[in-house]
């Protein structure tokens, strides 16, 4: 298990091919999404009925990098936040309106021209960067200042690739998705004692997770003496679990089991307005190809910690790394850059 700060790629056992890739690369969204519309085309109309719809996902498109095509083909980059919505702010957010809702967990899936791999990149929640319009701030303060434009608006600025879709995703339907697959099983790496969640206690070694347990193991931070960096370690080795678990035959084949999935979670779900059935289902068979061993997480390089002129604790921007990855993508080399720069 990685225990340094930058965590380096970690990747599947299994090499089955899996249809649901793309379940994979989206993770807690369209991870069981795919498989089920691909396979169950009747769950299409429950999909696009039951997630809630981003009126206004992205910012003016003047603003806006342009795709880079490699080969005569574009990247797919879905940006997927898992928001401490507090009721009524989750709408001004998706108005674009400011509000008091934070983005709790930022991760970008990065889907290569080439459609050979999928990557998915950990964005730590208190990294500080420019915000438009705003001067620097922490990049979770992104959507509650202007909705999901904005924060859309900051990671583009910061990593140069346009964000073909956006994701959302709250507390229920976090604890849906998990209890309708039945829970997933970890490694717990580290032994801690929640500090915000009476009652837990999470010892070293095997854990099966339900939804109430495995939100507690991926937001907390406080227990751990590097803090966000082992929960981020911690929520990519429960996303790792999930896809481990879907990917397997008997949750493939079982149709029950994937009807469950899309309807227990598709209500907590709010998605841009592009962000289809058929798309998801289009993307996951473009993908067909690609083993649960190709999907490859890693937290985006950082300087560590340290402080804002104003007193805030902060985690340092690499700029040469973020700069370095942008270029990557822009390649077609992210394989590359993430060999180059893990330990």
């Amino acid at each position: 298990m990685q225990s340094t700060p930058l965590s380096g790629p970690r990747r599947l056992r299994k090499r089955r091919p899996v249809a649901i890739v793309i379940a994979a690369a989206v993770l807690v969204v369209v991870l069981a999404t795919a498989g089920a519309l691909i396979y169950l085309g009747s769950l299409s109309a429950a999909f696009d009925s039951k997630t809630q719809k981003i009126p206004t996902a992205f910012p003016d498109d003047s603003t806006r990098p342009s795709a880079t095509p490699i080969n005569g083909k574009t990247p797919v980059n879905i940006l997927l936040v898992g928001s401490d919505s507090r009721g009524a702010t989750a709408k001004e957010a998706a108005a674009g309106d400011a509000s008091d809702q934070r983005s709790d967990t930022l991760m970008l899936v990065h889907v290569p021209a080439d459609r050979r791999k999928a990557y998915v990149v950990s964005l730590m929640r208190d990294l500080w960067v420019p915000i438009p319009g705003h001067g620097s701030a922490k990049i979770n303060a992104a959507l509650a200042f202007g909705g999901e434009p904005l924060l859309v608006q900051t990671v583009e600025a910061l990593l140069g690739q346009r964000i073909d879709h956006v994701v959302l995703m709250d507390f229920a339907g976090f604890k849906g998705l998990t209890d309708a697959v039945g829970g997933v099983d970890v490694e717990v790496p580290v032994a801690f004692t929640p500090s915000q969640f009476p009652g837990f206690r999470f010892e070293k070694g095997p854990r099966h997770l339900d939804g109430e347990s495995a939100f507690v193991f991926v937001h907390e931070r406080y227990a751990f003496p590097d803090g966000d960096y082992q929960r981020v370690r911690n929520q990519q080795l429960y996303l790792k679990s999930l896809v481990r678990k879907v990917a397997t035959p008997q949750t493939l084949a079982n149709p029950a089991t994937l009807a469950t999935v899309v309807n227990e979670m598709s209500p907590y779900l709010t998605v841009d307005s592009t962000l289809t059935a058929s798309a998801v289902a289009g993307l996951g068979l473009e993908l067909k190809d690609v083993r649960p061993d190709d999907v490859v997480m890693f937290t985006l390089p950082t300087k560590g910690t340290g402080w804002s002129t104003d007193g805030q604790s902060i985690v340092v921007l690499d700029e040469a790394a973020a700069k370095g990855f942008a270029d990557a993508m822009a390649a077609g080399t992210v394989g590359q850059f993430i060999a180059a720069n893990t330990r």
